[in-house]
Order: structure tokens, then C-alpha cells, then sequence
């Protein structure tokens, strides 16, 4: 059988292009095929068994623009800018990737070109070959610079909910700290979770009703250094807090394990607070960082539904309401109205990081998986054709 690393090593970022896109079931009419089952940052772990009834309202109501205004003095610095069409265009265009956005594009002097083109040589055979350009966003650039500049100099990227972290494996710094435009545009190109924001973000709604008309954003959010093991995801239910979970939870955290009565405190005391019957639906996710004072801050809003990464929970549990407290510390009563609170609590239960597989082309991944068996079918006549060669 055919295996392929998911930690394999990443590619140039020069070398990105459209290979690892295909389109999911029933997705024939997107623009672009780069969709995966994911959304609001996560990796759509939450289990489609019992899932909660989801309203695109309840979608348009975690747009960034939607709960940002109203909690600003909670969460981290940002700036909103509105997304032309053109660069949305340019976003979504299936070919070739070259990155635009540049700050900096090299110039030369009249002379100079003069002795570059006599010196030229024509390497290529092919009379049809032609040199992609990047396409030039002035006015828009010129915004975004003046809008990271005020917010220190670096920023983290976002669109209406999601942010390209499926695609930190193609920056030159591994990270998804960003300084230009460009560093932006080579994120969003080669995001899934871009994607999915732009063709489809009502997906597992259950209304019938038409698409609302969306204005797309790009959010810019001061950059600040957010270690991992401090971040949370809480679930709320009839505006309840039901549950809390390890934010990352393929790694163990000491700290958590040992300080779980704490921080499940810190958390419900900010919500019932900041939180509580302040946003705009009843049913909903909030994502929190508790720093090294133990306070808290808010991250970001996401949909009471299956396109929320459930972590540590199922959605089945989250919807029912059985079996959420169940693993809680052995010998430790819980009040009826505490939230139940998970994390990862052995070294045992590591896991690799679940954005890993985004690093190699759709087509590899499914052959490891085994989920299209045409290609899987494809690949073994190919390789009993090779023998047969030999």
C-alpha cells in the first residue's frame, strides 16, 4: 500500500501552484476546488453525528466586523478593510501562483536596461511561452500598508471568519505574521480555509433560504506572541457555558492539567461578565487566551455547528448534553451550572498536528487515505505497468 508522511517537508513558496486542489462532493460550482471540511481555523474534527441545528444568521453573526465593534476593549487591536472585487478575483484564480503586493519592486536605470537587453538570451524553445506578472493593487496595497503600520508593524491576516492557518508551512518564516501585502496574498492563495470563507460559507446551514449578499473583509489583528497551551475554545448552549476545551489539543500541557480548576473559573467568571447575553445569538463558540496574569482575552466568535472544530468534544455530546462530564477528575463534585472542562492530560495521547496533511498535494492525501479510489486504482496500474517495464 501506498504511505505518505504527513510530516513531510515543505515546499518553496515559489513552487506553489494548483495541484493540490480538488473539489469536494457537490462543489462543482465553486470557483476554485482548494475546499476542505474545515472552518474557523480548525480541522473539522467535530463529528457530523448529532449535530446542532445551524441558521446562516447565526453564520453572518460571527463575521469579525459583526461582534468586533461591540467587544473591541476585550480582544486584540485590528483593523477591517473592505476587499475589492478585483483582488477577490485574484484570490480565487485557480492558476499559477505569483504574489503581488510588493513594497519594494526592483528598479534599474535606463542604461542598465539598455545593456540587459542586448545581452539577453532566449532560453526556451517554445514561441508560446509567456511570463506571468503579478497583478498591481495600488490603491488597496497603499491601504493595508498604512493599516499594519498603525498597528506596530506586523499583523495576523484574517477574512470575515477564518484565518489561513492551513497554510503557515508555505511562509518563508513558517508563521503567520505578516508585514506586506504580499506576505498576505502568499497566505490567502494557498489557504483552504481562505477559500471556503469565499465559495462557501454557509455550508451545513440547514435554512433554505437564498445566500445573503456578503461584503468581504480583510481583518488585520496587531500581531502578539499567543503561546498555544493558553488557549481555550468554549461552547455555548442557551447562552450557558457548557464546555471548555484545549485550544490545541495535540499537545500536552502540564501547566493545564494542574491548574484546570483555575482556569475553568478565570474562564466563567469573563464570561458571565463580558460574554453572557451580550452576543448576538444564544447558541455559539468563543475562542479565549489566558495570559500569564490570568486574564483573560477574546480571540474570536465561531457558529454553534459541525463546521466548528469540537476538539476534545464530539458534537453529539455538545448538542445532547450526555456524557459532557464525564471524564471529569476522578473524587471532584462538579456544580450543576460548571461547564465541563477537557484537556489533554497524558503525553500518551499526542497527536501530530492536524494542518500537517495541507502541506502536500490533495492527490497524496487521498491516496494514503484511500478516499478516491480512482486515483488509489490509477496509481496501481501505474506501478504494475512499471514492473511489467522492468
Amino acid at each position: 500500500p501506498f504511505r505518505v508522511s504527513a510530516a513531510a517537508p515543505s515546499a518553496p513558496a515559489q513552487l506553489a501552484g494548483s495541484s493540490r486542489r480538488a473539489p469536494l462532493p457537490g462543489a462543482e460550482g465553486a470557483s476554485s476546488g482548494r475546499l476542505r471540511w474545515a472552518w474557523a481555523e480548525g480541522s473539522g474534527r467535530g463529528s457530523g453525528l448529532g449535530a446542532a441545528t445551524m441558521k446562516k444568521e447565526q453564520v453572518l453573526h460571527c463575521q469579525f466586523s459583526a461582534w468586533y465593534p461591540r467587544f473591541r476593549a476585550l480582544t486584540i487591536r485590528s483593523a477591517i478593510l473592505p476587499l475589492p472585487q478585483n483582488v477577490k478575483d485574484y484570490l480565487l484564480d485557480d492558476g499559477t501562483l505569483v504574489v503581488s503586493g510588493r513594497d519594494d519592486p526592483p528598479t534599474c536605470s535606463q542604461e542598465d536596461s539598455d545593456d540587459d537587453q542586448a545581452e539577453e538570451i532566449q532560453w526556451s524553445d517554445d514561441e508560446n511561452t509567456t511570463t506571468l506578472t503579478a497583478p498591481e493593487f495600488p490603491e488597496f496595497a497603499l491601504k493595508v500598508q498604512e493599516a499594519i503600520t498603525s498597528l506596530g508593524g506586523s499583523i495576523f491576516p484574517k477574512l470575515n471568519w477564518s484565518a489561513p492557518r492551513d497554510a503557515h508551512w508555505i511562509a518563508m518564516n513558517s508563521s503567520l505574521k505578516c508585514k506586506t501585502l504580499s506576505d498576505i496574498f502568499l497566505l490567502f492563495k494557498s489557504s483552504d480555509f481562505i477559500t471556503r470563507d469565499f465559495t462557501q460559507p454557509f455550508i451545513h446551514c440547514t435554512d433554505d433560504t437564498p445566500d445573503p449578499c456578503l461584503e468581504y473583509e480583510l481583518v488585520l489583528r496587531k500581531w502578539s506572541e499567543l503561546i498555544p497551551g493558553a488557549e481555550f475554545r468554549c461552547f455555548v448552549k442557551e447562552n450557558k457555558l457548557i464546555g471548555i476545551s484545549q485550544r490545541d489539543y495535540t499537545q500536552y500541557y502540564e501547566h493545564i492539567s494542574k491548574q484546570n480548576d483555575e482556569i475553568c473559573r478565570c474562564i466563567q467568571k469573563f464570561f458571565k461578565k463580558h460574554i453572557q447575553y451580550k452576543f448576538l445569538d444564544e447558541d455559539f463558540v468563543f475562542d479565549v487566551y489566558r495570559d500569564s496574569m490570568s486574564k483573560v482575552w477574546l480571540i474570536d466568535f465561531n457558529p454553534f455547528g459541525e463546521v466548528t472544530d469540537s476538539l476534545l468534544f464530539t458534537w453529539e455530546e455538545l448538542t445532547s448534553g450526555k456524557n459532557l462530564k464525564g471524564d471529569h477528575s476522578e473524587g471532584e463534585a462538579m456544580e450543576q451550572d460548571d461547564p465541563a472542562f477537557r484537556c489533554t492530560n497524558s503525553k500518551v495521547t499526542v497527536q501530530p498536528s492536524p494542518y500537517l496533511s495541507y502541506r502536500l498535494p490533495k492527490d497524496f492525501v487521498d491516496l494514503s487515505t484511500g478516499e478516491d479510489v480512482h486515483k488509489l486504482v490509477d496509481f496501481l496500474k501505474l506501478k504494475r505497468n512499471q514492473q511489467d517495464d522492468d
